[in-house]
């Protein structure tokens, strides 16, 4: 056996990839998050099936998603109340050193229904989304 034919190539450094998400997308929710009482009725594919509700900004749904929160009974309830905003300030402060003008990751609506191969309509008061999981998108519901 040669020397030459001992020595393997190195391995190529691993890269981890991520779906991007759609550009356009991304600004129409970064317009959205300007205005709090703002929305849309948006419709997207995601590869579970079809979702359709209203787009709304992330402070939105932070506060509708807190009024939810509030409504759960038993010990631990008051707690939750302020999960939304405990959970915001742990972001804020892993964040401090990036960019605020980044693009947003997540996509939030309200009034929901998923609609998913065979099984019934399910509908939702809240949803939240990794936008980079969304295929496709339409501004509208289905009529």
């Amino acid at each position: 056996m040669s020397a030459s034919a001992d020595i393997s190539p190195a391995p190529a450094a691993a890269v981890i990839t991520e779906p991007l998400p759609d550009l356009q997308l991304q600004l129409l929710i970064q317009l959205l998050d300007q205005d709090p009482r703002s929305s849309l009725p948006l419709t997207l594919t995601l590869p579970g099936g079809l979702l359709h509700g209203d787009v709304i900004g992330h402070e939105q749904w932070k506060a509708e998603w807190a009024r939810s929160l509030r409504q759960v009974e038993g010990e631990g309830a008051n707690l939750l109340a302020e999960f939304p905003e405990t959970v915001d300030q742990g972001v804020r402060e892993l964040r401090a050193e990036e960019d605020v003008n980044r693009l947003p990751r997540w996509i939030h609506l309200r009034d929901v229904t998923l609609v998913a191969g065979a099984m019934s309509p399910v509908s939702l008061p809240l949803w939240r989304g990794r936008l980079a999981d969304v295929s496709g998108w339409a501004l509208g519901r289905p009529q």
